[in-house]
């Protein structure tokens, strides 16, 4: 970067998140009794001077009056916006040391606040223009000096005519008086900048906007803190995700779009381009064709336990991560499972709905204690093992048989076949994955195993059940009730009807796949994922990914981070050395895991590099994908 750029940043609402005058007033007032009333109109005229639409001389003026500030209110404010400083200035602290001679502050603000907070920074005093506040006998702050330039309307234009930089002038500003310097001509750019307020009369005139100053380094080719801009990564969430991952998403400055139902496959191969994060539940699937249109993929997150509705080799190939919420649901489902069990023991749903007609049919007929009874699980995972323990708190006796050797909790009495469980269980429930080997698991001669006259749920997915064989063994009497959550067909929203062979059956619950379902689930859920996915968008870490080799990474600390995903084939390992130690690139540390179909190698390197290295990573023979974090 040549030395005849200047980089004129405003203050308020730029290089802090807020308004010092606005916070100066919640400091000053703070025990007036019309203080929220007189925030709000300097709050409303403060608005009107940066959107253009009122004299700023004359705001100033107003608004000083109105505040009541005392210098002894300046520490306390200057302490406030310390802690407000915006994020992507706090990042980006080295490139403001870098180019301090370049740097303005320009601001219709004070310098006495502003001298403190930016000078942290690295920007010089001599180049910080802004105000300066009258102070009368008792320390009030009565009103400023009417000869700044930046008092007047158009004070900006007035400073940089005066100024005469000799060079290209770039301004970052969310205000109007910023984007004025750029129409008056006396600069050559103009970026709004939206990162804490957005002001729709100064976007509509700006060429360019920067939703943080990582944007505008980007755009501008200047030495950056991260390696991507977050506000180029693209969100999009399906099926009414819960809002806190919206806010988290949002809140790490990605940009976010939300659809409240399941897309079909055409409807998703046509949003799928350009977007970097996709989060869906349970209804979405995402197919091989969908993978082919997704051109900036990185990862896939499923706000769910399952995952396949998602083509997981299809994403291991395109080098795309896939991420779920294992346990973060599990209280829930089991909770459902316990109320079912009690439920269809004492025939409630019978009883209730006698009730509703008018009838009392007082009777301990068809109605049992679950305690002493034989509860058996088939799938002992997060679900099954932790329905075992409350299961067997309420005094059940607690079998349970699962494909891969697990490890029983309590008292709970493994069983080495199904066969064995089924002869035993007084109630049987299903907590399986929902892999296409377990279509139909349980059918015809699974119902005919069971003991005559018991309970059946299933709570884990649809396709693993036979319902034809499941409704004639309840209309048999075989199975004396069965609590349904999940379905092989399923509507896609909530507005499609449900149709299933088992409605209107007697002692039968019917719930539309709510396991999951509950408000604390869905925070568990909604802050789970979105922050396994930002671990590994901004640090490569795979661990618990359904997909990808597992690799939990160190901190990236004062070194820069390249990430490979290659096919897994011999020498690639070694072909990425040889590219590094050819570019004269110093190895600080160097991490390694595949799986069958794919390899994953994080390199973290030394700042200093020849750029070059980054092309040839990209060459070597086999590679998916390759990025780099710093």
């Amino acid at each position: 970067m040549s030395k005849d750029k200047y980089f004129i940043i405003d203050f308020d609402s730029t290089f802090t998140q807020v308004e010092a005058l606005d916070e100066l007033g919640a400091i000053s007032l703070q025990n007036h009794p019309e203080r929220e009333r007189i925030l709000e109109q300097v709050k409303q005229i403060t608005d009107s001077a940066m959107a253009g639409s009122s004299s700023f001389a004359e705001g100033l003026a107003k608004r000083l009056e109105l505040l009541q500030a005392h210098q002894s209110h300046l520490p306390l404010l200057i302490n406030r916006l310390k802690e407000r400083v915006s994020e992507s200035i706090r990042r980006n602290r080295d490139f403001l040391q870098e180019y301090a001679d370049q740097i303005l502050i320009v601001s219709s603000g004070f310098k006495e606040f502003i001298t403190p907070i930016v000078t942290e920074y690295g920007i010089k005093e001599e180049n910080i223009y802004a105000n300066t506040f009258h102070v009368d006998a008792q320390g009030n702050l009565t009103g400023f000096d009417k000869e700044n330039l930046l008092s007047l309307d158009k004070g900006k234009i007035k400073l940089l005519e005066q100024l005469a930089l000799p060079g290209d002038v770039y301004v970052l500003g969310d205000g109007y008086t910023d984007y004025e310097i750029k129409e008056a001509g006396m600069a050559n750019k103009f970026y709004a900048f939206t990162e804490n307020v957005v002001r729709d009369s100064v976007v509509a005139k700006a060429e360019h906007i920067a939703p943080s100053l990582d944007e505008f380094l980007y755009q501008n080719k200047l030495p950056m803190a991260i390696s991507y801009p977050k506000n180029r990564i693209s969100v999009l969430l399906l099926e009414n995700v819960h809002p806190q991952a919206v806010e988290l998403f949002r809140r790490e400055g990605y940009q976010v779009e939300t659809v409240s139902g399941a897309l079909s496959e055409e409807e998703l191969c046509e949003r799928i381009k350009n977007v970097s994060i996709l989060g869906i539940r349970s209804k979405t699937h995402v197919t091989r064709k969908v993978l082919e249109h997704a051109n900036r993929l990185m990862c896939v997150g499923a706000f769910c336990i399952g995952t396949n509705q998602i083509d997981l080799d299809a994403c291991l190939e395109a080098g795309i991560t896939v991420l779920n919420a294992p346990y973060s649901n599990t209280r829930s489902v089991v909770e459902l499972a316990l109320g079912e069990i009690i439920i269809l023991s004492r025939n409630v749903l019978d009883k209730s709905s006698k009730m509703h007609q008018g009838k009392w049919d007082k009777s301990a007929s068809g109605s049992f204690e679950v305690r002493d009874k034989k509860l058996g699980i088939v799938g002992y995972g997060n679900i099954g093992a932790q329905l075992s323990v409350l299961a067997e708190a309420m005094g059940m006796e607690v079998y349970y048989y699962d494909v891969v050797e697990k490890l029983q909790l309590g008292n709970a009495r493994k069983c080495n076949t199904l066969h064995e469980l089924l002869e035993k269980a007084d109630y049987v429930t299903l907590h399986v994955d929902g892999r296409p080997e377990n279509k139909h698991m349980f059918g015809a001669e699974e119902f005919a195993t069971m003991k005559e006259g018991a309970i059946f749920l299933n709570l884990s997915r649809g396709h693993v059940v036979d319902l034809q064989a499941l409704v004639a063994s309840l209309k048999s009497g075989k199975i004396s009730g069965a609590g349904i959550d999940v379905f092989p067909e399923e509507p896609a929203t909530n507005s499609d009807p449900f149709e299933s062979e088992l409605r209107d059956l007697p002692n039968v619950i019917l719930t539309p796949h709510i396991g999951g379902s509950t408000s604390e689930a869905q925070v568990n859920i909604a802050n789970f994922v979105p922050n396994r996915i930002m671990d590994y968008i901004n640090s490569g870490n795979t661990y618990g990914s359904v997909n990808f080799p597992n690799l939990q990474l160190p901190e990236l600390k004062n070194a820069h981070r390249l990430i490979h995903i290659h096919a897994n084939v011999p020498g690639v390992l070694a072909n990425i050395n040889q590219v590094l130690a050819k570019n004269h690139v110093n190895i600080l540390g160097q991490y390694l895991k595949t799986n069958e179909r794919v390899g994953y190698v994080i390199t973290d390197i030394d700042k200093a590099y020849d750029k070059q290295v980054v092309n040839d990573m990209k060459q070597v023979p086999h590679t998916i994908k390759f990025r780099i974090l710093y």
